[in-house]
């Protein structure tokens, strides 16, 4: 990484947010935008402009930004690299149909060489524009190819929120939300060792879910009817940002293979980088049939795609999953882009070393603070679960107030889990060293302030 791409006096506080501009902005913001809106409760303030791992709002405070979006800027803010191709694409082309063009065939070429295992240079490329919009491509594709209904998710699964999807994440209150039925999925247990729900040998987490899908392959009495895919992060984002153990993916992948059943791993969040790979699934080797892309392939822009095995286009009718907006040609320009630099000479050996030291100081801290239960992760994608009691696991309340506290100090800094316990760790995969020790050093105070109390 050559120059800074920061600004250099984060994290700068100049006045408590949210500031006079700021609450100016939000007192109008509140008047003609839904009262469901959520990252504007705990981030009280309003944004001008964002550089690298830094952004600004209109009172001057000056935010170190581990929140990068939720995983949508792993390259930052306004990325030189990213900025340039948008501009040169602004000035020949922002919309067409599905089309022909320099930045659609560039982006596939480079898409397809960097995907994992058989599907590297041999894919089919289908365009949508959510991560959303891609797992439920992913699913209706894979029910369209096998003639079954069901797909097999996992618990503490986020897989989007709109039309068929939201059956398949594990948050039963967004089906309430939406208003429909649990359509044709069947949730698994993810082998989330922390807090796995049996009790079972140590190491034998991921071996016991796959047992159970094995019986719900094999006995037509099991309950949820002919299984036509399963869906999977190979490491959970909202769920807690769970790594499962290293046999999992490989055991479902035999499994999957043995009953001709299609491997869907969502790499919305775990992708482009983010472990420290460009995909997630490459730590343990795995082919996916259909791999779902989003978030941060397209550097900022609404951009997503599912890539799949050839053998799953054969036959596809046109016009199989439609959307306006799909293959936007400045979405096209950016993932090209973002691709290029994340392929760059060192860049994914640094995240691996970089998160690799991170969590480490993240695990420091956990033997002075007894209300971290656990550090896991990989590369930028790191979760730290707060508990009460490291005995019991007792979910702790603290998460919400520790965001809050990082706020007020000048870090974004978000969090997840089952509980709402667990923070995660997901700054740009650019961050500079200093940002790094300054909003590690605004996590460890503000924890200690907080268990102190």
């Amino acid at each position: 990484m050559n120059g800074r791409l920061s600004f250099s006096d984060a994290p700068l506080i100049r006045v408590e947010p949210p500031g006079p501009r700021a609450s100016e902005l939000i007192s109008k913001q509140d008047r003609w935008e839904t009262v469901s809106r959520t990252y504007t409760r705990f981030f009280r303030t309003a944004f001008e402009e964002g550089r690298g791992s830094t952004i600004r709002d209109v009172d001057g405070n000056v935010f170190v930004d581990w929140f990068s979006g939720i995983c949508v800027l792993n390259l930052g803010h306004a990325h030189p690299a990213v900025m340039e191709a948008l501009r040169a694409q602004l000035n020949r082309l922002v919309h067409i149909n599905e089309v022909a063009t320099e930045a659609r065939v560039g982006f596939l070429e480079e898409l397809v060489s960097t995907l994992p295992g058989s599907l590297k240079g041999r894919a089919k490329v289908m365009f949508t524009v959510t991560g959303a919009d891609a797992c439920e491509a992913a699913m209706s594709l894979a029910r369209w190819t096998t003639k079954r209904r069901t797909i097999v998710s996992f618990s503490g699964a986020y897989h989007g929120v709109h039309g068929a999807v939201v059956g398949a994440t594990a948050n039963h209150h967004y089906r309430e939300y939406a208003g429909v039925p649990q359509y044709a999925v069947y949730h698994l247990p993810y082998p989330y060792t922390y807090r796995f729900p049996f009790r079972v040998a140590e190491g034998d987490e991921a071996k016991v879910v796959v047992e159970m899908l094995e019986h719900l392959l094999r006995d037509d009495y099991s309950g949820p009817g002919p299984i036509g895919g399963v869906m999977v992060e190979p490491i959970q984002g909202e769920g807690g940002y769970i790594v499962p153990p290293d046999d999992f993916l490989p055991m479902l992948r035999e499994v999957t293979d043995r009953y001709s059943v299609p491997l869907i791993v969502d790499e919305v969040q775990s992708g482009v980088g983010r472990t420290g790979r460009i995909w997630a699934s490459e730590h343990s080797g795995v082919s996916p049939d259909i791999v779902c892309v989003g978030k941060s392939i397209g550097g900022g822009i609404p951009f997503s795609l599912i890539a799949y095995r050839e053998e799953l286009d054969e036959g596809l009718p046109a016009a199989f999953h439609l959307g306006t907006y799909r293959g936007n040609p400045l979405g096209l320009a950016a993932g090209r882009a973002v691709l290029r630099v994340v392929r760059g000479e060192g860049f994914l050996e640094r995240v691996r070393t970089k998160g690799e030291e991170v969590k480490k100081r993240f695990q420091e801290l956990q033997s002075a603070i007894p209300q971290i239960g656990e550090v896991r992760g990989k590369g930028f994608m790191i979760g730290i679960e707060l508990v009460d009691d490291p005995v019991k696991k007792t979910p702790s309340a603290l998460a919400s107030k520790l965001r809050a506290e990082m706020f007020r100090r000048g870090v974004l800094m978000h969090t997840c889990g089952h509980f709402g316990n667990v923070m995660r760790f997901m700054a740009p995969l650019t961050i500079e060293d200093d940002l790094i020790t300054a909003g590690l050093r605004v996590f460890e105070s503000s924890l200690k302030g907080l268990v102190s109390q």
